[in-house]
């Protein structure tokens, strides 16, 4: 589907270019599909969420809780320690 002629037409209408590795090279959005699968798994499928309100509030409280406190168990740190690191 997000190879199809009516989903390029509609990113051209809204001006968005879209980021697609050659066929059969699922890598380069697996941090993003890892880090929505653990989204899904540790908050939303814990909730039952009732507004877009709550959902948006929900889901920022815990992107700030990845970020900022959830301990990565491979590295000990948090992804704000880990990327720290690397700024000089």
């Amino acid at each position: 589907q997000y190879t199809s002629q009516p989903y390029f037409n509609l990113t051209k209408r809204y001006h968005i270019t879209p980021s697609m590795s050659r066929r059969g090279n699922p890598y380069d959005n697996a941090l993003a599909e890892n880090f929505f699968s653990i989204l899904k798994t540790e908050c939303i499928y814990r909730t039952k969420i009732k507004t877009f309100d709550e959902a948006r509030q929900l889901i920022d409280d815990y992107i700030y809780f990845y970020n900022h406190q959830r301990i990565q168990l491979k590295t000990k740190l948090t992804p704000l320690e880990l990327r720290s690191q690397f700024v000089a």
